[in-house]
């Protein structure tokens, strides 16, 4: 049975013509339901809403003229078998959402569910895709922030733009990704820095300390080292990731190629080449390989044929690095 708060927050969000809000609401109202043991009628409302949002597909939020583009909102469909990465990092993040699922409970005892959540690690194994999985396990919108332009294209007015996104996640509940995060999270005592930044990230400090939602902040980066110290004072957990071992690796191929492997399967020469490469670069090279077979006609990927791609996306990535 929903809240008297739930069924004020339905109305007003109704007459304010606000439907994100107003499936922010029924989503809650489906969290608690579940939390009961009405298991069918939270599905179904998960369902209704999502097969709305489906109708609507990606859109962005609409900010005032010099804002839009800035947030971008999706509805993930990324489960957390998706998401190929260690088991201590993926027992942390069910922690995550095992702790936004009882959060009630929490809070009874006068404690918050961890929501602010650092992510660390190379581009390509994975930090944006738990921001995806996250939000997709919890049944949760995933607003990108677009952290690069927030500063490169509104320079002496960031400040401004960050407290309404803020502001937005205090009335929208969801999965906030900062991604790119250094652009604006750097160290305050580097000789480079200049002072419209450090007023910028100082502001970024004070919004995400005094921030009491019940909204997920993501902030992914690949250059920890070019972070302030006392960032990381400020969120309830740091997830490091990391290129996949040779499990992960072989779990990716398989997930990837799924029918066209061969049983037969030449998987150590396969692994050996593959070591170095990114969770999304191995399974970009898999996807070419599958690509290639497809148009030749043929329903198995050759080890061969494989490997090329896999070459292919390492001496793109070296070519990159140098």
């Amino acid at each position: 049975m929903a809240t008297a708060e739930q069924i004020k927050a339905l109305v007003k969000s109704h007459f304010g013509d606000s439907q994100d809000r107003f499936f922010s609401v029924v989503l809650q109202i489906a969290a608690h339901e579940a939390l009961q043991g009405h298991a069918s009628l939270a599905n179904d409302l998960r369902e209704i809403v999502n097969a709305e949002k489906r109708k609507k597909g990606p859109r962005v939020i609409p900010f005032p003229q010099d804002l839009r583009g800035l947030v971008l909102t999706d509805d993930p469909f990324e489960s957390m078998a998706m998401l190929v990465i260690s088991e201590p990092l993926t027992q942390r993040l069910g922690r995550i959402v095992h702790e936004y699922r009882q959060q009630d409970r929490l809070k009874s005892h006068g404690l918050k569910h961890r929501r602010k959540i650092l992510l660390i690690g190379p581009s390509g194994t994975g930090k944006t895709m738990t921001a995806r999985v996250i939000a997709h396990e919890l049944n949760l919108q995933l607003h990108t922030v677009q952290v690069d332009r927030l500063v490169t294209k509104f320079m002496g007015e960031t400040g401004a733009k960050l407290r309404q996104i803020f502001d937005l996640i205090q009335m929208e509940n969801g999965v906030y990704l900062f991604d790119e995060f250094d652009a604006i999270g750097g160290e305050r005592s580097l000789d480079n820095d200049v002072g419209e930044m450090r007023r910028v990230l100082n502001s970024f400090l004070q919004f995400i300390e005094q921030d009491v939602s019940d909204s997920l902040i993501f902030a992914a980066t690949n250059t920890p080292e070019l972070l302030d110290r006392a960032l990381f004072r400020r969120f309830d957990d740091v997830l490091y990731y990391d290129k996949p071992n040779e499990e992960e690796r072989l779990i990716l191929i398989k997930n990837t190629l799924g029918l066209f492997i061969n049983k037969n399967f030449a998987k150590k020469q396969v692994l050996k080449e593959s070591e170095g490469l990114s969770q999304a670069e191995l399974v970009a090279a898999c996807r070419d390989s599958l690509k290639n077979a497809i148009l030749a006609g043929t329903n198995k990927v050759t080890v061969s044929k494989l490997l090329i791609s896999i070459n292919e996306r390492k001496e793109a990535c070296q070519q990159t690095w140098r």
